[in-house]
């Protein structure tokens, strides 16, 4: 993607299956939302090739789109319009490109229970608070039964409660109906309750790609063992901390306590991947990321 002559992205080279949960992490200008307009089609690239649900987004069809849901950062104000009102008239746009092997949209009683809004449901959307507002944004990405959903920093706004209960229906679209979910977002501990694979997005290229334990050990190589014999503190560094441990456990075997083995948290792998890239290391840093990933 380039605006006048400033590439945004390059080389951004993904591939994501069928039931994936996937995070697109990176910091703000990175090109997280770039990416995810031209895959929903909202955006054109500028050169190469996109496929999603096997079609180049530039040119998909209105059943093509009735098979994507999207939760976009922000979304146009409905105000006027109750909750149930905007949902079942949205529910109504899908009927017809429902088939054998397109379900029809949700019943909206599921939908407003899926998104704790049953309470709401009468209301005027311009009366919800800023997180009800957020979950109504969920509830309009859904409604489809999409095959593929798309969310855009979907948890901003959300009380503890709230994000949890988002994190049950991500849960039950991938697990139960195998929904194909792409997010980004700014909160890491998101990322990795949620998604199976996370993507690191730096600079308009992919610099990181692996599930968080996977790209920790590539980061750091190395786990960190902390243990207690007879009162007395040790740490170690290993490549290999389950033999590491088997053979403390041969030596010392129940006088072992306080035993704890750390390894680089997906905050400690994104930081590190971003300020390799930030002091000009990316070739480095993504050449050593595919090599200990083979």
């Amino acid at each position: 993607m380039r605006y006048g002559s400033k590439d945004v992205l390059k080389g951004v080279d993904f591939n994501v299956r069928r039931g994936e949960v996937v995070a697109l992490l990176g910091p703000n200008g990175a090109g997280k939302t770039t990416t995810i307009e031209i895959m929903e089609g909202f955006r054109a690239r500028s050169a190469g090739e996109v496929r999603v649900l096997g079609v180049d987004p530039s040119k998909g069809d209105e059943l093509w789109r009735a098979r994507l849901g999207i939760v976009l950062q922000s979304w146009r104000d409905h105000g006027k319009w109750q909750v149930r009102e905007l949902l079942a008239q949205l529910g109504d746009f899908y009927r017809p490109y429902s088939t054998a092997d397109r379900p029809r949209p949700r019943n909206v009683d599921e939908l407003l229970a899926m998104v704790s809004l049953e309470e709401q449901a009468d209301q005027k959307i311009a009366n919800l608070s800023g997180g009800q507002r957020r979950r109504l944004d969920v509830a309009i990405g859904i409604v489809g039964r999409p095959e593929l959903l798309f969310l855009d920093e979907p948890t901003v706004g959300f009380d503890p409660k709230a994000r949890r209960d988002f994190h049950d229906v991500v849960h039950r679209l991938s697990d139960l109906e195998d929904t194909t979910i792409v997010l980004t977002t700014h909160d890491l501990d998101e990322a990795e309750k949620l998604s199976g694979r996370i993507l690191i997005l730096a600079g308009g290229q992919i610099v990181a790609d692996g599930s968080a334990d996977q790209l920790a050990r590539q980061a750091s190589g190395k786990a960190e063992v902390r243990w207690a014999v007879d009162g007395e503190h040790f740490v170690h560094a290993t490549p290999d901390a389950s033999t590491f441990v088997h053979e403390l456990f041969k030596q010392h075997g129940d006088r072992v306590r306080d035993l704890e083995v750390r390894r680089a948290s997906l905050e400690d792998t994104y930081m590190t991947m971003v300020r390799q890239y930030e002091a000009g290391r990316s070739e480095e840093a993504i050449a050593a990321f595919r090599e200990a990933g083979q």
